[in-house]
């Protein structure tokens, strides 16, 4: 965590309890544009794939993580806390889940095309290759400041 987000997180949390399980991190694609849709309150889930998680050996997320969202300077931008976790193929992906999300016209079809080109681009960088029935760790979050 840098320090800005440091300073953000003490500042925020400085006469309440803390919460034990934080991190600070900017979304993959648009960091600037998928912030701020967080900070309008369109977006409210994310997913990443689960490959990810193992290959870069990091925890899946839990309910009642908190996580400061970067900018793309990563400077902060919001505080949010996980309300929901589950593991879905790509391919069982709903609609709800999908307008969730927040990006473009909000659409399963927009969802779909950008996120297949996302983990496409995404697995050729760890030489693997995409697949429409790969796991997706999706969350759903609220947001609790904006900075």
């Amino acid at each position: 965590m840098n320090v800005q987000a440091q300073n953000y997180w003490d500042v925020f949390y400085k006469d309440k309890e803390m919460p034990t399980s934080f991190s600070a991190w900017q979304f993959g694609g648009s960091p600037d544009v998928l912030a701020q849709l967080v900070v309008d309150k369109v977006k409210t889930a994310t997913c990443s794939g689960r490959i990810f998680y193992e290959l870069e050996k990091e925890p899946l997320p839990k309910v009642d993580d908190y996580s400061i969202v970067l900018n793309s300077n990563d400077e902060p931008v919001c505080i949010i806390r996980t309300s929901e976790v589950t593991i879905t193929p790509m391919n069982k992906i709903s609609e709800a889940f999908a307008y969730a999300e927040g990006e473009g016209d909000r659409s399963y079809d927009y969802w779909k095309k950008v996120h297949v080109q996302f983990f496409t681009e995404a697995l050729r960088e760890v030489d693997l290759e995409f697949s429409e029935d790969m796991l997706l760790v999706c969350e759903r979050f609220e947001l609790i400041d904006v900075k």
